[in-house]
């Protein structure tokens, strides 16, 4: 008899990366949600290394940046990501929200790629 996992949390996330692979040129787009700070880092699975990382709290460390709404921060992380990705030629990546419904901050950060030039 297998052994099955309760944790929902871990049973979820295997559901929703199972089929999600970052290559090279197409970096998967991993997101972690706290209660407070939003961070996306973008992953290449067959080297096994993180491309670029970008989170709402190096938002708060820089001196221009003034404490906005969660939803406004993870917007800024997904552009700040997508400037970085673009500095290393990245124009593709596949998004993967972990175990979170697709809509608010998650929602905003895609869209903040989408608008720093980054096909998801």
């Amino acid at each position: 008899m297998p052994k099955v996992n309760l944790n929902k949390k871990t049973r979820k996330k295997r559901r929703v990366s199972a089929r999600i692979n970052g290559t090279e040129k197409r970096p998967r787009i991993s997101v972690f949600r706290s209660n407070r700070f939003i961070y996306a880092q973008a992953i290449n699975d067959e080297k096994r290394t993180t491309v670029a990382a970008f989170s709402s709290l190096t938002l708060g460390k820089d001196k221009a940046h003034v404490k906005t709404k969660k939803n406004d921060e993870a917007k800024l992380v997904g552009q700040s990501l997508a400037k970085a990705l673009k500095e290393k030629k990245v124009n593709e990546a596949v998004f993967d929200r972990n175990i979170y419904i697709y809509k608010g901050r998650i929602k905003n950060l895609a869209e903040g790629l989408r608008e720093g030039g980054i096909k998801i």
